[in-house]
């Protein structure tokens, strides 16, 4: 069985690319409706595979990250909230969120991939 992993090609690097615009669309998204951001992680995991190897591939990493950090931001300011440090924290949350979307998306327009 051969298990060797070809480079995409020019239609399916467009379509990862899709996929990671709509990533982080979603994400952007989950400040109002916050399941969006579940199915952005979903989209990330299931493609992940497809974009090994890939300048798109950090970007798929990134938004998984993203989400993972964000979640513990999130839980972290919620549980600390009855003691006012959690309002602190969950702004902070939200900048660092704000600005991965956006660097990630800036990245992803000029076909940059992103540190790992």
């Amino acid at each position: 069985m051969n298990t060797e992993v070809l480079p995409p090609d020019d239609d399916a690097l467009r379509k990862l690319k899709n996929v990671a615009i709509a990533g982080y669309a979603l994400q952007a998204l989950a400040f109002f409706v916050g399941i969006s951001a579940i199915v952005a992680i979903v989209l990330a995991y299931v493609k992940i595979d497809d974009a090994r190897g890939t300048w798109l591939e950090s970007h798929l990493r990134w938004q998984i990250r993203t989400f993972w950090f964000a979640l513990l931001g999130g839980i972290i300011g919620g549980v600390t909230i009855i003691i006012l440090i959690g309002w602190a924290i969950l702004c902070a949350t939200a900048v660092w969120v704000i600005y991965r979307i956006v660097k990630g998306w800036l990245a992803l327009n000029d076909g940059k991939p992103l540190p790992v």
